[in-house]
């Protein structure tokens, strides 16, 4: 008698062989140490010190005292059998004035971070800028005048001369649309600026310096370069989507994609400040290949046409389009869950950028979590990440070219101007003592990189 067994991969959602599973974090999130072995104030410390930008006046001067406990750390991801670890380096601790002498200590630090790395079989994976920009030079202008970008290339040299014997995948700027809008128009976040034309003149300039800083990486011999955006899709009526599309997504990804500004984004800034700041040449520094776009992707936004109504702080140069509140399950940020916008995007990107892999840098959500008898549940956070895997595998069977996939995050941690009230970590942090206990999601997370899969 012939015996059939069962063909278990029909019985799974399996992702394609080298398929990189892993986890995120920043520097100014979880480090903490924020005056020791030389660091230099950023523009996060002034912010995070000034009372009323974050919430309960939380600070990252201590986080999640990752600079101390990264062995500790490094061995918690090594359990949870992660192969990637996504990291930021703190311009400041590296060169606390932004430019000048370099701090042997903090470059010693990401030193050592990344041989524990390598020794528990998890590859680096290097962010040179998640937000922290030395806070002297946000004094001579910050992102805003263009000679900081020349700045972050000398300081992204520096970095690769010391990592890049064993650091493959480079990232030059996470999130370059939130530094810009966030920081320098609407001012809820670092250096805490409302001025539309500084953010434009930003938007611009961190573009400008993710183009020299990928020809400097080059030039040392980088083998993978990156750039991670927070992207997402704009549903809507085409008259209200497009100029928060164009604002959001399209003006970051074709200067670096394609060489060149959407003509009605272009429109946008010169009614705000003009376009003075793009000099002859600069979309050919801007327009270096990559090898990975990386996609930070939470939420899609929802707007419709509302004459009258005044522009998004965050998005210059909407007036008459209104964002439209979550209607269906919502995160504790109160972002909607909507998984199958995943799929779009990746299949979008695939479509319009086919020359550059895909790799998901963020994705996850805060839940309200307690801890019980030693655990976590957080059935809402796995349902969530489950539901968002599941979304990425149906992009892939449909031809995106997607290579891994970085839940946000490994830690609870300082959450920007939300401070520590908002727990996105796979991972719970105890603030007070600094324990670590890993919740539920993080060992299912453990079993999905176990099968490299899913069940059906």
């Amino acid at each position: 008698m012939t015996i059939t067994r069962p063909d278990t991969r029909q019985r799974e959602l399996r992702f394609p062989d080298g398929f990189v599973w892993g986890a995120a974090t920043a520097a100014y999130q979880v480090e903490g140490a924020a005056a020791q072995d030389g660091r230099g104030p950023s523009i996060w410390d002034a912010f995070s010190h000034t009372p009323g930008n974050v919430a309960n006046g939380d600070t990252g001067d201590v986080a999640c005292d990752h600079y101390h406990r990264y062995a500790d750390d490094v061995r918690l991801m090594a359990g949870l059998g992660l192969r990637a670890y996504r990291f930021s380096v703190s311009w400041p601790r590296v060169m606390p004035a932004g430019r000048g002498p370099v701090n042997a200590a903090g470059l010693d630090f990401y030193d050592r971070l990344v041989d524990e790395l390598l020794g528990a079989g998890i590859a680096p994976y290097a962010t040179l800028y998640h937000w922290d920009l030395p806070l002297a030079l946000e004094r001579t202008g910050g992102w805003a005048a263009r000679d900081t970008a020349a700045r972050f290339a000398e300081y992204a040299a520096i970095v690769h001369d010391r990592l890049g014997d064993r650091v493959a995948m480079w990232t030059t700027l996470n999130e370059p649309w939130l530094i810009a809008f966030l920081g320098y128009a609407w001012g809820i976040h670092a250096p805490g600026r409302t001025e539309p034309a500084a953010a434009f003149r930003a938007a611009h300039h961190l573009l400008l310096g993710h183009g020299l800083a990928t020809t400097a990486l080059r030039a040392g011999g980088a083998r993978q370069v990156s750039l991670t955006f927070n992207l997402s899709p704009i549903e809507g009526p085409e008259e209200a989507a497009r100029p928060v599309d164009g604002l959001m997504n399209r003006q970051f990804l074709e200067p670096a994609l394609r060489g060149r500004y959407p003509a009605d984004v272009l429109a946008i800034a010169e009614r705000h400040g003009g376009l003075g700041h793009i000099r002859d040449g600069d979309l050919a520094l801007i327009d270096q290949p990559i090898d990975v776009i990386g996609i930070n992707y939470y939420n899609p936004s929802t707007v419709s046409l509302r004459p009258g109504a005044p522009a998004n702080p965050a998005f210059p140069g909407t007036e008459g389009v209104h964002f439209e509140a979550a209607t269906g399950p919502t995160t504790a940020m109160g972002w909607p869950i909507v998984p199958e916008a995943l799929t779009a995007l990746l299949l979008r990107l695939s479509r319009e950028y086919p020359e550059a892999g895909l790799l998901v840098t963020e994705n996850g959500a805060a839940f309200e979590d307690t801890p019980r008898e030693g655990a976590v549940p957080d059935p809402d956070r796995v349902a969530y990440l489950d539901g968002h895997l599941r979304a990425a595998h149906a992009a892939i069977e449909a031809g995106a070219d997607l290579r891994g996939y970085l839940v946000w995050s490994l830690l609870d941690n300082f959450e920007w101007h939300d401070g520590y009230r908002r727990r996105f970590g796979i991972v719970y942090v105890d603030f007070e003592t600094q324990r670590r206990l890993p919740k539920d999601s993080a060992l299912w997370y453990r079993d999905v990189i176990r099968r490299n899969g899913l069940p059906r």
